[in-house]
């Protein structure tokens, strides 16, 4: 239903309920009520319908909603009484009309600022419902735009991951295709694998983890034939990990730093580990490389972290947590722990 609809289904619906409550009321109260009276109360119904309207139209009440509170009931406060005055002037006319005009009770003073309080009312307690519909509905876009702005900063960061990813990956083909076609070839293929997992993750907030470790695994595989026995690989996966979904290409991207800054910088490579344990519902994972952080490395290593660190404010807030640090022996630590949280709970679900 569209709003202009829904408005006038209200708007209609509402009057006619207050009329058929004071005909009601009528009818009970005085044994010899007449038609003319039903006529009345059905009259005063549209005048209410109209001028409430009017007001919709005159005023803008919409525009009010940036106003504060105190200046929001002031201002609503003063036109529900002028139009609690405009209906009771409107209803002499018919009164007149109709034979139920009585002049000294129509301009009793003390009988006019009753009436016109009880109309002020009902109009005070319309406006509070047209104000609060109109509230929730802005509330309602202004999270629409929060998340769409959001989906955008999450595909902007996916962007930049791919590309980075794409770039490293195609070097290591390049050095491969003139020395040793065979492995090129079987490099080709696990980019292949690589890219076609990524794309169809790029539809999705999160991942299988297992689809993500495949995409690792297949990553690994096309860096070992580069680096050759340079690069060592060591896995020890929680059995319950599967049971989680994660950003996608997330642990990619820290393997893929972790060689970049740590392993490839030594004559004689290193080590990539990756272990995950479970938690109280949350997944821990642990990604080591052969390395150091130094000086101003501190913290965050290009591109790749940062967009990892802020993908997990986006899509957990503080649920998540992320740290990188030096260890003994030579190592750097990447550790990211992340709630249990399933594809269709992700805000980029479809």
């Amino acid at each position: 239903m569209n709003r202009q609809r829904l408005y006038w289904t209200l708007q209609i619906g509402g009057w006619t309920l207050y009329s058929a409550v004071q005909i009601v009321a009528s009818l009970l109260a005085s044994v010899n009520a007449s038609s003319n009276r039903v006529y009345f109360l059905l009259y005063e119904s549209v005048i209410c319908l109209v001028v409430t309207h009017l007001f919709r139209v005159v005023f803008h009440p919409r525009k009010w909603l940036g106003l504060s509170m105190t200046t929001l009931i002031a201002r609503v406060i003063v036109v529900v009484f002028a139009m609690g005055i405009v209906v009771y002037l409107l209803r002499i006319p018919l009164s007149f009309l109709l034979n139920l005009f009585n002049p000294e009770v129509l301009f009793d003073v003390p009988r006019m600022l009753g009436l016109t309080t009880v109309y002020a009312l009902i109009f005070f307690i319309w406006c509070v419902l047209y104000f609060t519909f109109h509230y929730f509905d802005q509330y309602n876009k202004s999270l629409k735009y929060e998340a769409s702005m959001v989906q955008i900063e999450l595909n902007n960061l996916k962007s930049q991951l791919n590309p980075h990813f794409i770039f490293n990956a195609l070097n290591s083909i390049r050095a491969l295709v003139d020395e040793n076609p065979r492995k090129s070839k079987q490099a080709i293929n696990q980019l292949s694998n690589i890219l076609r997992n990524s794309l169809a993750s790029d539809k999705k907030g999160l991942t299988k983890f297992d689809d993500e470790l495949k995409i690792v695994k297949d990553y690994l595989g096309l860096e070992s034939i580069r680096f050759e026995e340079r690069l060592k690989t060591d896995f020890d996966i929680h059995p319950d990990s599967h049971d989680f979904y994660v950003p996608p290409l997330m642990i990619q991207t820290i393997v893929e730093n972790g060689i970049k800054h740590g392993v490839s910088r030594f004559t004689a490579g290193g080590i990539i580990q990756l272990r995950t344990s479970v938690v109280d519902d949350r997944l821990k994972i642990q990604i080591r490389n052969t390395g150091q952080l130094k000086g101003s490395e501190r913290g965050a290593e290009g591109l790749g972290i940062r967009n990892t660190i802020q993908r997990l404010r986006i899509i957990y807030g503080d649920e998540a947590s992320f740290r990188i640090l030096n260890e003994k022996d030579n190592f750097v630590l990447t550790e990211i722990t992340i709630p249990q949280k399933r594809q269709y709970e992700s805000i980029n679900r479809g």
